[in-house]
C-alpha cells in the first residue's frame, strides 16, 4: 500500500468522522429549536460527505463548486423547512417554569396567567436569597411567547422544556383558554 493511498484512507476516515459528528450536533440543534445553526451545520456536513463520496465513487469526475454548493444549499434548506414544518404541524406541549421572588409582582403574574386561561401551579421554595415561587404552566408551543410576555413584565427566571405528551387536566387551545 502506497503512502498516497494511506493518506487518502486517513482523509476519508477523518472527513467521515467529522461529517457524522456534525450530523449528531445538527440533530441536537434541531431538537433544541436552533434551526439556523442546524441548517448551517447541515450545509457543511453534506459538503464534507459529498467531497469524500466524490473521491470514493467519483470515477475520475469531481463535482464542480457550483454543483457542490447547490446540493449543500438544498440540504441546509431542507433542515430549515423540516424544522419549520415540525413546529407548525405538531401539536406539541411545553412546560414553562418561572422562578420568581415571592412578592406582589409575582402574585400579579400568576393572576394574569390564570386570567389568560393558562393552568398555573404555584410551588413555594427557598432560594439563595429567600422565598421563591416556582410557577408551572403546561401550554402549547404556540403559547410560549404569550406566557413569556406575561412573566417578563414581573421578572423571574423562565425555563421552557419540551414534553412528550399530556394526560388528564384541562385541554387548552393555543391561547391558553379551555376548549
Amino acid at each position: 500500500m502506497s503512502l498516497e493511498h494511506v493518506g487518502v484512507l486517513a482523509l476519508i476516515f477523518v472527513a467521515r468522522c467529522t461529517d457524522v459528528t456534525m450530523g449528531v450536533f445538527r440533530i441536537l440543534m434541531v431538537v433544541k429549536g436552533r434551526k439556523n445553526i442546524a441548517a448551517l451545520l447541515g450545509f457543511f456536513e453534506v459538503m464534507v460527505f459529498l467531497s469524500v463520496m466524490s473521491i470514493i465513487l467519483g470515477g475520475g469526475k469531481e463535482l464542480t463548486v457550483s454543483e457542490l454548493i447547490a446540493y449543500c444549499g438544498g440540504y441546509a434548506a431542507g433542515n430549515l423547512v423540516g424544522s419549520y414544518l415540525e413546529q407548525k404541524l405538531t401539536n406539541s406541549y411545553v412546560s414553562v417554569e418561572i422562578i420568581a421572588e415571592k412578592n406582589e409582582g409575582s402574585e400579579t403574574m400568576v393572576r394574569e396567567l390564570r386570567a389568560a386561561g393558562f393552568g398555573t401551579t404555584v410551588i413555594l421554595g427557598e432560594g439563595r436569597s429567600g422565598v421563591r415561587m416556582v410557577v408551572k404552566v403546561i401550554c402549547s408551543r404556540k403559547s410560549v411567547n404569550r406566557v413569556r410576555d406575561i412573566s417578563s413584565a414581573h421578572g423571574g427566571f423562565v425555563i421552557v422544556a419540551d414534553i412528550k405528551g399530556v394526560q388528564g387536566g384541562g385541554h387548552f387551545t393555543g391561547t391558553g383558554t379551555r376548549k
